[in-house]
């Protein structure tokens, strides 16, 4: 039997960086981290290509929630408390530079994650945090005392206060260790994933980036704006990413089977476009060597081919009926999703422990004192840009400060 203060469960970014904040404001306590595997902060160490998204530039509490599909009432409120300029601040106060890029992403200045991982790894250890891997929890309970109980094939613990950070996860099954307890779970679906399109011609120009589109899900309201990837399988790229991240429950709904419109010139009002097709028929151009809103050349041919306009046409050529196709085709250009793909290591799920559930100024179950949560284990998701780090960051560092303030 082991008796601690605090037990941290999950290696995880939230995981260690809520116990590296417990034991920054709760000098003397016991701390330990349970991880079921052999190495922490693995996520941290694959992400952004090894490189690490550490957070982004938005720090006002208003602007940066609105990165955020699940939570982002929850996160207004959090971020007011610890918000990326925080992190930012914290990091470098331990001699971890950031450099910051031009879509706002913040990278530690090394460009290698193990700068990140070697800075929390450092701050356990120099704060006494006890870092247990290869430890895999099985059930964990609050006993008639007050105190947690939980237990490890090999082991049992007994705490004041537990933050459970076990993650995303894919099913609702990962949430089996709460079972103990009468949480709302909803119940977890992918986000963050690309469109499958394999009979979409488009696939042959695999690797043009179009830097500024629109991507909509016909039926749906919303358009989601940045750089479009075609790949081998569709599409990718951040427009993409968000589109899949905010309608994450509408594609499960549709079985991940649904049309796609591309908005290729990235502006909203078509008028504007209709205005710039107006100044491109006056020129003596052939149309083939003239793409419009910088549209990359084997694109813009296989558009004006969508569009019918022969190749052989100049600018002045084209009649009212090629100008209202080649609106329709770089506004509303139709695609068919049939299918999705994880993308790559950045995996994240909607759903998780449902946010009435969880005090917002505390992270603090609101029917069971002394049980918090951090990270991805709550139904919070973000898009990428280093949002889903932050919103770890800042739920573990509010976890952290208050896990032992009524204890």
């Amino acid at each position: 039997m082991k008796e601690l203060d605090v037990l941290v469960i999950g290696a995880g970014a939230a995981g260690c960086f809520s116990a590296i904040k417990a034991s920054e404001n709760f000098k003397q306590a016991k701390i330990a981290i349970l991880e079921r595997n052999a190495k922490p902060l693995a996520k941290v160490k694959i992400s952004g290509g090894g490189r690490c998204n550490v957070t982004n530039v938005i720090s006002n509490p208003e602007e940066l929630s609105k990165h955020y599909p699940r939570g982002e009432r929850f996160l207004k409120k959090a971020f007011y408390q610890f918000s990326s300029s925080d992190m930012k601040a914290w990091l470098e106060s331990r001699n971890v530079p950031l450099k910051l890029y031009p879509d706002g992403c913040y990278f530690p200045m090394s460009n290698d994650s193990q700068t990140i991982i070697d800075c929390f790894l450092n701050e356990l250890r120099k704060n006494d945090v006890q870092l247990l891997l290869n430890q895999r929890v099985e059930t964990v309970e609050k006993l008639d005392s007050g105190l947690f109980e939980v237990q490890t094939p090999e082991e049992t613990f007994r705490s004041k206060a537990v933050i459970v950070t076990t993650g995303g996860q894919p099913k609702i099954s990962g949430f089996e260790l709460l079972k103990a307890f009468d949480l709302k779970i909803v119940s977890p679906v992918p986000s963050l994933f690309t469109f499958n399109m394999p009979n979409e011609p488009i696939k042959e120009l695999m690797g043009i980036v179009q830097e500024n589109a629109l991507v909509k899900i016909i039926g749906e309201k919303w358009t989601s704006n940045g750089p479009l990837l075609i790949t081998h399988w569709g599409m990718s790229g951040p427009a993409v990413l968000k589109s899949s991240a905010f309608g994450a429950r509408i594609f499960e709904l549709k079985g991940y089977k649904s049309q796609i419109a591309v908005n290729w010139t990235g502006e909203e009002n078509q008028e504007v476009v209709r205005e710039s097709i107006n100044q491109f028929v006056k020129s003596n151009k052939l149309v083939v060597n003239t793409p419009l809103y910088s549209i990359k050349s084997r694109l813009w041919t296989y558009l004006m081919e969508k569009a019918g306009i022969p190749n052989q046409f100049k600018c002045s050529e084209l009649t009212m009926r090629h100008q209202n196709k080649l609106l329709e085709v770089l506004v509303n250009d139709l695609y068919l999703m049939e299918g999705k793909t994880t993308f790559k290591e950045e995996f994240v799920t909607a759903g998780g422990i449902d946010l009435n559930e969880i005090n917002v100024q505390t992270m603090e179950s609101k029917k069971y004192g002394g049980l918090f949560f951090a990270g991805e284990t709550m139904d919070i998701d973000g898009i990428t840009g280093g949002f889903n780090f932050q919103a770890a960051w800042t739920t573990a560092a509010i976890a952290g400060m208050n896990v032992l303030k009524n204890k």
